[in-house]
């Protein structure tokens, strides 16, 4: 089955916005565009059920189905429960909750493994846990690779470690970290996996189940919806936690960990990335599936795409002495978050070539200021990083190849 770009394009208002003709889009891994499924339900719910929902008349009792709509869909998606699955502003507010939902669980001198390789929201909260008793150990990545090693892990761990917490894929490095293995040594000793995905997630939701981790969270802004923040918290351990919201909450899963109060417009347009989600599905394959597998057909047409693409890009990479990749120089275990350095160039005089080529690309640390330390990169001016995602072109990879040669060699 090969992916159907045209279709694909064709759902997504940006590739046909006069504004944006010609540009081709490198920082997906910033936010990605949202589809038209998921811009119509933001424009007839703000239209026609801008209410307070759940009310019995017509217009509430609507704005109420479509938000409860939006967390069984998910939740089938992602192969968990409905009531596992948590709406929050964004990511980074949704881990400083956790961390105070959490914290309660355990004792004084009690530790926690915070990867080294995360985008801060991943882990700030977490170290801040080390004012309020908690010895919180680094888990550093590799010098030359910024990879995570699981064997370094192995000598972290033990039988006082609560939690390890860690990116699915980081947002700078690339490359894919084995959640199920992580996950297992960590269950080993009695831990939880607490898992960034905001990079993963784009390139095809995960199968919650098959993963393992206790918590795993990503933005749905990143993957084609709203600006919210994803969380999945398995039902093991919720009763477990401490309630974050208002004390008659309690018990009331989906408001216990989000206690700023639902966005009630933007989590019923979540339904909008699955109704995409669903129109692709049907224009590739055939019969009606459970919405699980039709996640596991997508995220491999997705990857397998990507990866196509991705390939050309590496080579390119690869073929200079002026450029150094961050992460992973082939395609296994890669996802397209390509960050790289000029050897000869500054940052901002490449940049400033591709900007002129047309090329949306970004610069910076992108919050992920801990793994650019490990591997002795200063956070400023830090890394320039091209990122995409399925509804890329093959054009584009060589619009962005013969803007990098221009910009390396002028």
């Amino acid at each position: 089955m090969t992916l159907d770009l045209e279709f694909i394009r064709s759902q997504f208002p940006a590739f046909s916005e006069p504004s944006l003709d010609g540009w081709a889009f490198f920082e997906n891994a910033g936010g990605s565009y949202p589809c038209n499924q998921v811009v119509k339900r933001l424009t007839d719910f703000y239209t026609k059920n801008k209410v307070q929902p759940y009310y019995p008349y017509p217009a509430s009792a609507y704005a109420g189905k479509l938000m409860d709509e939006s967390y069984k869909r998910m939740a089938a998606y992602l192969n968990v429960a409905p009531s596992e699955i948590h709406f929050g502003p964004s990511t980074t507010q949704n881990v400083y909750v956790l961390a105070n939902a959490l914290r309660p669980m355990w004792k004084e001198s009690d530790e926690i493994i915070v990867s080294c390789q995360d985008h801060e929201a991943n882990g700030g909260a977490w170290r801040r846990l080390s004012e309020r008793g908690i010895k919180v150990i680094e888990w550093h990545v590799d010098y030359d690779t910024g990879i995570l090693s699981v064997e370094s892990l192995k000598e972290l761990i033990s039988e006082r470690t609560k939690m390890v917490a860690f990116p699915h894929c980081s947002n700078v490095i690339g490359h894919i970290n084995s959640v199920e293995d992580i996950s297992s040594l960590a269950h080993k000793y009695g831990a939880i996996s607490v898992v960034d995905g905001v990079g993963y997630a784009p390139h095809g939701f995960p199968d919650l189940k098959d993963l393992g981790a206790d918590i795993y969270m990503f933005s749905t802004y990143k993957t084609f919806g709203p600006h919210l923040g994803l969380m999945y918290i398995s039902r093991e351990l919720m009763p477990k936690m401490e309630n974050q919201s208002h004390f008659f909450k309690e018990g009331i899963t989906r408001s216990m960990f989000t206690p700023a109060g639902p966005d009630h417009a933007q989590i019923a347009a979540i339904n909008g990335i699955l109704d995409y989600f669903d129109t692709v599905y049907a224009h590739h394959f055939s019969g009606e599936v459970k919405p699980a597998l039709k996640n596991s057909q997508l995220r491999k047409l997705f990857r397998e795409h990507e990866t196509e693409i991705l390939e050309p890009l590496l080579k390119f990479l690869r073929s200079r002495d002026d450029v150094r990749i961050i992460g992973p120089e082939q395609t296994e275990d890669r996802l397209p978050i390509v960050s790289i350095l000029p050897k000869k160039k500054t940052i901002k005089a490449v940049y400033d070539v591709l900007t002129e080529h047309k090329l949306m690309v970004g610069f910076g640390d992108f919050y992920a200021a801990r793994p650019l330390m490990d591997m002795d990169i200063p956070r400023n001016p830090g890394v320039l990083r091209m990122s995409f995602v399925h509804y890329t072109k093959p054009r584009e990879i060589h619009q962005l190849i013969e803007g990098l040669k221009i910009a390396l060699d002028q």
